[in-house]
């Protein structure tokens, strides 16, 4: 028994720039509006990637002398940032990063 592989379907060559669908049609993307949507997008990386440095290196590494004093529990605050706190914030940033992404797919109108 083999299998017959279907072509694949051709494409109009607008990739990336067509929008989400709404009542069959497509919608057009300007460039400005394109290179807005990306914009959002890479200033959300940004900030998201700057909290996650600041709780893994620099409370949890860099500072780690510093914040030895501070217990939370029974343990030094270092260690918990390093050891619990980073992984516990990491996948909060994970959350953060999905809803806000949403919001911004709803404004720019491309969710699904």
């Amino acid at each position: 028994m083999t299998k017959v592989a279907t072509p694949p379907k051709k494409s109009s060559g607008k990739g990336a720039q067509s929008g989400g669908r709404r009542g069959g049609g497509r919608q057009e993307w300007s460039p400005e509006k394109a290179s807005a949507y990306w914009k959002r997008n890479l200033r959300l990386i940004g900030v998201l990637l700057a909290i996650w440095f600041v709780v893994s290196y620099l409370l949890g590494l860099i500072l780690a002398n510093a914040l030895y004093g501070v217990r939370i529990g029974q343990l030094p605050m270092s260690f918990w940032f390093a050891q619990q706190g980073a992984i516990f914030v990491f996948v909060i940033l994970i959350f953060v990063y999905c809803w806000l992404m949403d919001r911004i797919d709803k404004e720019f109108d491309v969710h699904e």
